[in-house]
């Protein structure tokens, strides 16, 4: 069982492509059951943020396990997997490993090194885990990668700035209206990516903000936090959007919605000295696409930052980024090679364990009479030497396991004392009754 990634991100695909294929958290165990129910796949963590939707999944084989997450991706955005391949990227093995603490560090995101994929990441396996999809295999790596982001931003600069999507999106705003100090902004969605909007908001020195949400406890509670950081802040329901977003001079919207929440006449045209800049970063898009033909009104969604973000430039917190992943895939790498031999050298000392016993019985049947006391002394004996003679191939293959290409010695050890490290119950005695090749 190897660990597989299938993934589309504003890398590969057009964010009209992302938004098709983007699953809403309402969705998430919907898609998470299809995985599991697949015949090649074991363990699945699913995450989709607003710039990738990816499968993590622990499958039997590569391309049995690729075409069905292909399948259950291509059957979410309601088109053919052949319709999807152009845009893919998989990775596996050591690959996807590689790829999930790139991922973790921020090196793949849309704005380098912003920490919000931590607590999607985070999130997305949570949502796996407490759905009962996730196994020994993906709990460790994901874990592993997450101590691997927690390293990246201690260690680097690479979020020096706390960019972000979000940070980005509102630094158009504030160019378009030339500083958002004093202004009125609201907030559509009171999720992370609406309390991220605020926080940012706060810092620039906002004026009056109005957060909308479907749910009002969930807006009010955002408004509070706000208020009691100094800024004037309420919270409204989406009936009256149209009402609160005419006094906007900025309008943020992210809900995690699957449709449309801000139609386009919700917002109308505005006056030439009462321009609105809307920054969209739902996906699927939150704010009707006609809202771009409107006068006086400019949008700022994933699509423009994809643009401006492409080519933005390397630092030198962004190439320790790419150093510490490095290093952090060859520890676990390592790791897993060394955890691999360990049913190996469990398997050997069984058989050594079985092995002494068996003859210390056989003495017993030869010499009855032979007193406790020296019986004893004779099988403690016995036993020093067999643990002895062990220690030392036992902890060698440990380490050689651990290196590249190691995995020959714990093949080795098997073929040599006829060992199934898959079944420790079978290699008590040197004969089983199991079929070969049968699963165990």
């Amino acid at each position: 069982m190897s660990v597989l990634v299938v993934g589309l991100s504003h890398r590969t695909t057009p964010v009209p492509v992302l938004e098709r294929v983007a699953v809403a958290d309402a969705d998430r165990g919907k898609v998470l059951d299809q995985l599991l129910t697949a015949p090649s796949v074991s363990e699945a963590v699913l995450l989709s943020t607003c710039n990738r939707v990816e499968v993590y999944a622990v499958v039997e084989t590569f391309h049995g396990g690729m075409n069905e997450v292909v399948e259950v991706l291509a059957r979410q955005a309601g088109a053919e997997p052949a319709d999807l391949f152009e845009h893919l990227y998989v990775h596996y093995s050591a690959a996807a490993v590689e790829h999930l603490f790139s991922v973790a560090g921020g090196l793949d995101s849309m704005v380098v090194g912003e920490a919000q994929i931590l607590g999607q990441l985070r999130n997305a396996y949570n949502a796996a885990d407490e759905q009962g999809v996730v196994g020994r295999t993906l709990h460790e790596l994901v874990q592993h990668a997450l101590r691997v982001g927690k390293r990246v931003h201690t260690e680097t600069d690479i979020d020096h700035a706390g960019a972000s999507v979000v940070s980005e999106a509102l630094a158009d705003a504030a160019a378009a209206l030339g500083g958002l100090e004093g202004r009125t902004a609201m907030i559509v969605g009171a999720g992370s990516m609406g309390g991220l909007a605020a926080a940012h908001l706060r810092r620039a020195g906002i004026g009056d903000v109005v957060i909308a949400n479907r749910t009002p406890a969930n807006g009010e509670r955002l408004a509070t936090a706000l208020r009691a950081d100094g800024v004037r802040a309420t919270s409204t329901g989406l009936d009256g959007l149209a009402d609160e977003i005419a006094k906007a001079d900025v309008l943020f919207a992210c809900t995690g919605s699957v449709g449309t929440v801000v139609g386009a006449e919700h917002i109308g045209d505005r006056a030439p000295d009462r321009p609105l800049v809307v920054c969209d970063l739902g996906l699927p898009k939150d704010v009707d696409p006609a809202a771009t033909l409107l006068d006086g009104v400019r949008v700022v969604d994933l699509e423009t930052l994809q643009r401006r973000l492409s080519d933005a430039p390397t630092g030198q917190g962004t190439l320790r980024a790419a150093e510490i992943v490095a290093e952090e895939v060859r520890a676990y790498l390592a790791g897993q090679r060394s955890a691999g031999v360990t049913p190996t050298v469990t398997a050997l000392r069984k058989r050594a364990a079985e092995v002494v016993d068996a003859e210390l019985l056989r003495l017993d049947s030869r010499l009855p009479e032979l007193p406790a006391p020296v019986r004893d002394e004779l099988a403690k004996t016995v036993r020093r030497v067999v643990d002895k003679l062990l220690h030392t191939p036992t902890v060698r293959v440990k380490e050689l396991a651990a290196a590249p290409g190691g995995a020959g010695y714990a093949e080795a050890l098997r073929e040599l004392f006829g060992l199934d490290p898959q079944a420790p119950s079978a290699v008590s005695t040197p004969h089983s009754t199991q079929p070969k090749g049968e699963k165990r």
